[in-house]
């Protein structure tokens, strides 16, 4: 009987072939968009799914309260991981690591190349499933100098990742330090992530800073015993780095790995989502396409009933039961649907190289995981079952005395479905168009407000080998060139959120403590970036006669009290004998966009000194050609630091990194939307070329009486259009409501303006007019003598 049934279904669609194209390819495109989502949702929701001891694994995160005000940073003090080893129970392990991955210059012979990794404990071995395809695990860093490589970076040092252990090599031509493992590529979607890694004593032996607690500037990452409770161990971890802080406003607790991706947001020190909502989002509209590609089906079998009356007549006769005939139609959905999906699969194949590019991921197709296949049935049932559905029943159902008599079936509550049906897709689709626009919108807004400095043109070089010592000297000779309009270094990025700090003192200050970053700057800083000096003045040319002095931001001048902050004093610890380092307000400069994005900056305090350069900046003159001004640039840094190649950054393009979720969420609504306006089209061409074909002798007495060509077409839009002008209503409070939910979790942000939802509106009606229209036109050219005489 299934055989039988299969062979039916597949020479209807032979037979139709128009129709099935339509339906086959509307759910080619919904499986495809659904398939393509959920392997990225698959590749989210597995982030750090390689590691065995992920559900034990955790990173220390500290809440800090300012003027009850609670912020969450990942860093915490060096001393922080033995402490809660050795006095906590329930802690099996502990490892540290430096903050993010930094790059480092490799020499081998006359290969230099840099790469990024990280100074880590040796636990972190045993911690995180970091599997060896070379080496001995036992002795990977016994040595101070030990060097640990992917496989990936030990062909980017020696051109081959086969037999490095024990080979050497040079870092910032300094240290030599020996290979002494090779690690299996590690996954993709992981969240930490490294080229090389070396032992943390090295790194802590050379930064004895971090042994303080006052310093947080490392992450902290702590193993639980299995069935350890967590809220127990952030208990006795807050009192035991109480004691160890003398009451500081810090307050550690754990977040598991499971939430490092997915839920790693913070609001007033509770975990208020993260990624997640992209996910949940993205998975919505998923299933949301492919229930748009199920209406066409749908659609377009009850609209063409009339077709298929006499045979349903004649099988009832013959004894078919309603229960047979339902199966029937929906074998039919679920043999379309089978071969949709396999289509599907054939195009995902295709997009996934484009789709991967969008993203920043490289997914891929999986066919050889067992789960994928389940997954690809259960597509193939979910939409033949939602699409042969109602079609089933709504046919099964004739009258066959009715049929067979040839009378007129009635459209009863059919045609309604189908009007309701394309409301929704509609509805959908104008949605979509609506919330593309506002998103869009925002992420402009954001990307392209006053920040307070000019990002545009502004190159950023890693201070390496003797370029802090000789740095007057390279400032001057690239004002030379001709093609840089000014240079300086500072301590850190310009859109760094760290190195801040509570110790600063004034008068009339807050009884609370209040956040306040610092940066050490050169006197050129404010002229390089643009900053405006709003009051007093900017720092000398000779940095050593500021040394006591700052400049500060209006936002810490107005914490600082009423008047001129010009001529105040902030102190500071450091000073000689645990005494207070003393400095004088001299410039105010304006408040400049740093660290989140969306959020209002902490205030900033600016000193100008010969230490801590860490980065340099170089501002090439407006409308010189890049290429040539980057060339120039590169030849004075190949000058006076030979031994470093020539590495730059764009200050734009690492302000523009940090919108990479909401530029994800911009480029995929797009697609979306154009996805779910593909298809309602092609469910609207359908239904407009059978309702075209139902009117045909209609049409051709309407031609013989004198009725126009543009009347007939009109005639035959009319419909439809309504269908989307009603879809439009509702569409613009359904949109409203969600943008604005949306909007809210932004501090800056667009208001929603009236033109988005006439603009959405009125693509929506041209589309759908311009997909009506060619079915139109082509019954209203039609001539009358044939279809009359067909009739």
């Amino acid at each position: 009987m299934f055989r039988n049934y299969v062979k039916m279904a597949l020479r209807h669609l032979w037979k139709n072939k128009g129709y099935s194209f339509l339906n086959i390819f509307g759910l080619m495109i919904g499986i495809a968009c659904a398939g393509v989502i959920f392997l990225w949702v698959e590749d989210e929701l597995n982030y750090n799914g390689s590691h065995e001891k992920k559900d034990q694994l955790h990173v220390v995160v500290q809440n800090w309260n300012y003027s009850g005000n609670i912020r969450t940073f990942w860093s915490t003090p060096g001393p922080m991981g033995p402490v809660i080893k050795a006095g906590i129970p329930g802690v099996a392990n502990f490892c540290r690591a430096n903050e993010d991955p930094f790059p480092m210059l490799f020499t081998d012979g006359d290969t230099k190349v840099y790469a990024s990794g990280l100074y880590a404990d040796s636990t972190i071995f045993s911690m995180f499933t970091l599997p060896i395809a070379e080496g001995n695990r036992s002795t990977i860093f016994t040595d101070p100098h030990s060097l640990v490589v992917t496989q990936k970076t030990a062909r980017k040092f020696f051109g081959t990742d086969k037999n490095v252990v024990g080979r050497t090599l040079t870092v910032d031509n300094k240290d030599v330090y020996t290979v002494t493992a090779v690690l299996k590529e590690p996954a993709e979607n992981n969240t930490i992530r490294f080229e090389w890694l070396a032992p943390f004593p090295t790194y802590l032996q050379a930064n004895p800073w971090l042994n303080e607690w006052g310093n947080n500037s490392i992450h902290t990452f702590i193993e639980l015993t299995p069935g350890a409770n967590v809220a127990a161990v952030n208990e006795k971890m807050a009192a035991a780095v109480a004691k160890m802080t003398r009451g500081e406003i810090a307050t550690p607790l754990l977040l598991s790995m499971n939430d490092w991706q997915l839920h790693s947001h913070f609001e007033d020190g509770k975990q208020t989502g993260g990624r997640i909502e992209y996910v949940r989002l993205f998975s919505l509209i998923a299933w949301i396409i492919v229930f748009i590609a199920c209406i066409n089906f749908m659609n377009l079998a009850t609209a063409r009933s009339e077709k298929r009356a006499k045979e349903v007549g004649v099988r009832k006769v013959m004894g078919a039961g309603k229960g047979r005939l339902m199966l029937q139609f929906a074998g039919e959905a679920l043999v379309m649907s089978a071969i949709a999906a396999l289509l599907a699969v054939l195009l995902i194949t295709l997009i996934l190289p484009a789709f991967n590019a969008m993203v920043g991921k490289h997914i891929g197709l999986g066919l050889g995981q067992p789960s994928h296949w389940t997954a690809i049935v259960l597509i193939i049932l979910i939409c033949g079952l939602i699409a042969g559905s109602y079609p089933s029943l709504y046919l099964s159902s004739f009258n066959p005395v009715s049929v067979l008599k040839g009378l007129k079936l009635k459209a009863g509550s059919a045609t309604y479905i189908r009007k309701g049906l394309v409301v929704v897709q509609f509805t959908v689709s104008i949605v979509l168009i609506i919330s593309t626009i506002i998103i869009y919108q925002q992420l402009q807004h954001v990307k392209h407000r006053n920040i307070g400095y000019n990002k545009d043109n502004l190159l950023m070089l890693d201070m390496q080998g003797n370029m802090a010592r000789n740095f007057d000297a390279i400032r001057e000779d690239l004002l030379a060139t001709g093609v840089v309009a000014n240079v300086a270094y500072a301590s850190h990025p310009v859109i760094y959120d760290g190195n801040n700090t509570d110790a600063f003192r004034w008068d009339q200050q807050p009884a609370e403590k209040v956040l306040v970053s610092y940066r050490i700057i050169s006197p050129a800083f404010m002229k390089t970036f643009g900053l405006e000096v709003l009051e007093g003045r900017d720092f000398s040319q000779v940095a050593a006669s500021d040394s006591m002095s700052i400049v500060i931001t209006a936002s810490m001048a107005k914490m600082m009290g009423s008047g001129s902050a010009i001529g105040k004093t902030v102190r500071s610890p450091g000073g000689p004998n645990g005494s207070f380092n003393t400095f004088t307000v001299v410039g105010v400069v304006n408040d400049y966009v740093y660290g989140n994005m969306y959020g209002k900056p902490d205030p900033v305090i600016f000193l100008c000194s010969g230490r801590d350069a860490s980065v340099m900046f170089v501002r090439i003159k407006t409308g010189s050609d890049p290429e040539r001004a980057l060339a120039k640039i590169g030849a004075v840094m190949g000058k006076v630091n030979p031994q470093y190649p020539f590495s730059y950054k764009f200050t734009d393009d690492e302000f523009n990194a940090m919108f990479n979720n909401e530029m994800l969420m911009g480029r995929l609504s797009r697609l979306f939307a154009v996805l779910t306006v593909v298809i309602s089209c092609l469910g609207l061409f359908g239904l407009a070329a059978y309702t075209a074909e139902r009117r045909t002798r209609e049409i051709g007495i309407r031609k013989v009486l004198g009725a126009s060509v543009s009347g007939i077409a009109g005639l035959l839009s009319k419909d439809f259009i309504q269908l989307v002008v009603l879809s439009a209503v509702i569409a613009f409070p359904l949109a409203w409501w969600l943008m604005s939910g949306w909007l809210q979790r932004y501090s800056y942000r667009v208001s929603i303006q009236w033109w988005v939802f006439v603009l959405a509106g009125v693509m929506a009606i041209v589309i759908a007019l311009l997909t009506v229209s060619f079915q139109a036109m082509k019954a209203a050219l039609m001539n009358p003598v044939k279809s009359l005489r067909a009739e």
